[in-house]
């Protein structure tokens, strides 16, 4: 399941990118460095405007955000949501917030989060979602593919 590493790495396809993008350094360095060692490039940010600098010079697989990037309230993560799909449509996108309730839950998704998990969440099953979303088209794909509802 997890992205192996070989040693004929000019071969192989590039280490997956992911972004990590929430205020508090400590979920930032456990992801960095979990991630990192089951095979992914990882790149963090603690605020928007960084992490929105990252978006504009990389491709990511997949972006792991925090909701609220600040103490006053969870717009700026609603937002970013948006800026992603709006510049980076293949991008998938997870959501991971202490901050969640059913009506914020179907408000992300609504602005294109791809899936919504709550903390504290085991790193294990971060991956597995992340793998997983890897693993799927995306959802304009599936949309496209299925013709116009």
């Amino acid at each position: 399941m997890w992205l192996s590493r070989g040693n004929n790495a000019s071969r192989e396809e590039p280490l997956p990118r992911l972004l990590v993008v929430d205020d508090e350094e400590a979920i930032c360095f456990s992801m960095s460095e979990y991630f990192s060692l089951h095979g992914y490039k990882v790149d963090t940010a603690r605020e928007m405007e960084e992490a929105e600098k990252l978006l504009g010079s990389s491709e990511y697989k997949v972006v792991i955000q925090d909701l609220r990037l600040s103490l006053t309230n969870h717009s700026d993560g609603l937002e970013m949501i948006r800026t992603i799909r709006e510049h980076n449509p293949q991008t998938r996108i997870v959501v991971l917030t202490a901050y969640g309730s059913a009506e914020v839950e179907d408000e992300a998704r609504r602005c294109g989060a791809d899936a919504f998990l709550r903390k504290p969440k085991p790193l294990s099953q971060v991956a597995q979602v992340v793998q997983g979303l890897i693993e799927s088209p995306p959802r304009s794909s599936i949309r496209q593919a299925a013709g116009p509802a």
